[in-house]
């Protein structure tokens, strides 16, 4: 009843919110990824997006498709790798930002591993801006993180608005200095807060450094200070600050897959573990069952 490739293509547009994005992932056509969307909705006499000039976002009936797109999909791939009789060996190093420790990230790694179980997966979890350097220097296979500004590299898994988040009852002075809950150098949301505070002309000081996600939060939820973070990611106990805080738009930021140098021994399984986040991008934006070890 439903193309595979028609759930394919509507699970990209319905985690990167653009048809443009969703072609450049896919290699179609913009028009072709319209067209797909086009009978899927057909197919099920439902709309599935509500989409204008300016921006597309899922109807209730999309987010309902999402879990079963990615369930039959799941299945249709076991399915031919059970008659192609193909099973994956070898070594994966895959890096992922810290930023994914409180999603649902480990119920895919779960899946990729019981799908692959022949495959050493070996994860390593750290800043975005350390993995990218970490993959350069080819100690990394894949990596799913944060991609810098400006940078053309990685394949997109979904774009975000970032916000400033804090503790509920947190209030800011604006005559005194924005107390700053951040990252270590060389972090990527650290340095995008950092030059939206100084074109703003506020300042600021640093009240908590820490590299790990769960050293922030609990800053934060103790009032320390604010931290600049996805607005799809915002952890429990905390809230995005609103506007009449005064601090200023932080913009975008992409959470990309991006491969390493090609070992042939690593090839075939970061192809499938990619495959399978891609597959399973929404599951990033929501609450974790379990924890990452």
């Amino acid at each position: 009843m439903y193309d595979p490739s028609h759930l394919r293509t509507f699970l990209s547009v319905a985690q990167t919110l653009s048809f443009t994005q969703a072609a450049r992932r896919l290699g179609l056509r913009q028009s072709t990824v319209s067209q797909h969307v086009r009978r899927l909705e057909d197919a099920t006499g439902r709309q599935l997006f509500s989409r204008d000039t300016h921006s597309v976002e899922l109807t209730e009936d999309g987010e309902a498709m999402l879990g079963f797109a990615r369930r039959i999909l799941e299945v249709h791939e076991q399915a031919a790798a059970f008659f192609t009789g193909t099973r994956l060996r070898g070594r994966l190093r895959f890096g992922a930002s810290e930023d994914f420790v409180l999603t649902r990230l480990p119920e895919i790694l779960e899946g990729f591993r019981h799908h692959h179980p022949e495959v050493d997966l070996e994860l390593t979890v750290e800043l975005s801006g350390t993995l990218h350097e970490r993959l350069a220097a080819g100690k990394l296979d894949l990596v799913l993180a944060k991609r810098p500004p400006e940078d053309p590299r990685g394949e997109p898994v979904w774009s975000d608005r970032l916000v400033w988040i804090g503790a509920p009852r947190l209030r800011l002075d604006p005559d005194r200095q924005v107390p700053l809950i951040v990252y270590p150098p060389p972090g990527i949301t650290r340095a995008l807060a950092l030059d939206a505070l100084q074109r703003q002309g506020r300042a600021w000081h640093v009240a908590c450094t820490s590299g790990s996600l769960n050293g922030l939060i609990a800053a934060a939820r103790a009032g320390l200070g604010v931290m600049a973070h996805s607005r799809g990611l915002v952890p429990p106990g905390l809230v995005r600050l609103p506007d009449r805080a005064g601090l200023p738009e932080l913009g975008r930021v992409d959470f990309v897959l991006v491969h390493g140098r090609r070992r042939p021994s690593a090839q075939g399984a970061a192809d499938a573990l990619a495959a399978a986040i891609l597959a399973s991008g929404d599951r990033l934006h929501r609450p974790q069952r379990t924890g990452l070890g």
